[in-house]
């Protein structure tokens, strides 16, 4: 199935029907969303996965009470850098170069001018900046899980201040930004199975110069 085919295919899950996602397929979707682009290469987030029933039920109270929270087999939250420090920006590089068998040295001017703009930003331009990186990873979990045809709805309707709290986010320095449960769809009972997948057509959604 090309990626075409796969976009056709998924939609915005609003029931699941609670069966379990096999653990090759969601190591299969963190590992695309592990390999996103970021900046720099940076990739200022992390991914939550939640399993735990207990938990997912917590998270569903703040996620105004959308059942797919607790039907996924897995849900996934994207929680960004609250900030770009000094010490996030070596530590990235530091292993960049430990994998690529570069000294120090090689990539010290870059980093440089890297920490000249970010570290005199304020910590919410930068975690917007951090955010928009975890986006791109989202969108990528979200094509690959559609590969594999596996369910998942992307989430924005939920308490950030919330899930932060629970997942104590703000402890590592981390603040959710999307949310991303994995499973797959009940037929019986969600009320966009079938329905035709609208989109802007290319003659107003494309401007081209």
């Amino acid at each position: 199935m090309s990626l075409i085919e796969a976009l056709n295919w998924r939609y915005a899950t609003k029931k699941m029907n609670g069966q379990a996602v096999p653990q090759e397929k969601v190591d299969q979707i963190l590992e695309a969303a592990r390999l996103a682009p970021s900046s720099s290469g940076l990739q200022p987030f992390k991914v939550i996965v939640v399993t735990d029933p207990e938990l997912k039920q917590t998270l569903r109270t703040h996620s105004f009470d959308q059942s797919q929270i607790v039907d996924a087999s897995h849900v996934l939250v994207f929680a960004a850098w609250d900030n770009y420090t000094e010490e996030r920006i070596d530590e990235a590089f530091n292993l960049m170069n430990s994998e690529r068998g570069l000294p120090a040295e090689a990539t010290a001017d870059y980093v440089a001018r890297l920490k000249s703009m970010y570290l005199p930003r304020e910590a919410q331009v930068n975690f917007e900046h951090a955010a928009r990186q975890a986006y791109i990873s989202f969108g990528t979990a979200i094509a690959e899980a559609a590969l594999l045809k596996v369910d998942a709805t992307p989430m924005e309707g939920f308490d950030n201040a919330k899930y932060d709290e629970v997942l104590k986010l703000n402890e590592q320095g981390l603040k959710s930004v999307t949310v991303l449960p994995l499973g797959y769809r009940d037929t019986e009972n969600d009320w966009l199975v079938g329905l035709k997948k609208v989109r802007q057509p290319k003659s107003s959604f494309l401007i081209e110069k």
